[in-house]
């Protein structure tokens, strides 16, 4: 993993990625910086950052894009596979070394309250709770962003997904309370998901009999539930559309709040996709 970590440090500095990258996300936090607090004379910076969180959209992308779409592109990915490091150690190795140049940069960042100080007296419990829920969401995307390079096949489509897929994760809650709430579209909505889940078991291991036996038993739980107690597809739609949002539980972060059951939701996030890299990887490395 070290290995991998250190080849791929490197290769963001030694190439335009992660100075484009760095060169992005400082001149648009910059110049919002300069027309938000430096200009108007406002102190409020927790509320400067939260409202910088649509910086992810453009900087994500750029970060990721080629973290494993370049292996292919180079005809370096069997090379990789087939070598001595386990598929974890590279999708963790891969995964860190873009962290590390995100948090090269956020940490940068810390000039401009430090810049406020001189001028008034700042929140720095806020400030600090704020940072640490940035850096949160700003992992999870990126490890959004290092699944999706995986899945892709080349750098354009990899960035256009990764945009697209933050794109989705901000207006989920715009959406959410549009959505129906009866107990029928409930149960659909249950159907579909479960549909997918199976999908994905069956192009994963491609066993017919297990996927079928997985589909009665999820058709027969979902009827038991229709009949026993249907009110809980009531609103299901809203409800699970709620559980992947992740803005929503940025909130607490900028009033100074640390609440243990965001940071663990982040954490999950981010491990759940490195897991689905590693799944996709081992795909690969069978095909």
């Amino acid at each position: 993993m070290l290995a991998v970590f250190k080849k791929e440090l490197k290769i963001y500095f030694l190439t335009l990625s992660g100075w484009v990258f760095l060169a992005v996300f400082l001149l648009i936090s910059g110049t919002l910086y300069a027309t938000q607090m430096i200009f108007p004379g406002n102190s409020e910076y927790s509320s400067f950052l939260a409202g910088l969180l649509f910086i992810y959209l453009f900087v994500i992308p750029l970060l990721t894009m080629r973290i494993f779409t370049d292996e292919v592109r180079f005809k370096t990915d069997q090379l990789l596979l087939t070598g001595p490091t386990s598929l974890w150690g590279i999708v963790l190795g891969k995964y860190l070394a873009a962290l590390a140049v995100y948090l090269i940069t956020i940490i940068i960042t810390v000039l401009y309250p430090l810049l406020l100080s001189f001028h008034g007296k700042l929140d720095w419990p806020v400030i600090v709770s704020t940072y640490v829920g940035f850096i949160l969401l700003g992992s999870t995307f990126i490890a959004i962003g290092v699944f999706i390079s995986q899945i892709s096949e080349g750098v354009v489509s990899a960035a256009v997904l990764t945009f697209c897929a933050i794109i989705i994760t901000f207006i989920i809650d715009f959406l959410r309370p549009r959505m129906p709430v009866s107990e029928l579209s409930g149960l659909v909505w249950a159907a579909i998901l479960m549909g997918t889940l199976l999908f994905w078991l069956y192009s994963s291991g491609k066993n017919t009999a297990i996927a079928l036996t997985v589909a009665l038993l999820f058709t027969l739980t979902l009827m038991i539930i229709w009949f026993v107690s249907r009110s809980v597809y009531a609103g299901l739609i809203g409800k699970s559309l709620g559980w992947l949002s992740l803005t929503r539980r940025f909130v607490s972060f900028p009033m100074g709040v640390l609440k243990l059951d965001a940071i663990l939701y982040y954490v999950s996030f981010i491990g759940f996709f490195v897991f689905l890299t590693v799944q996709s990887l081992e795909k690969r490395r069978w095909n």
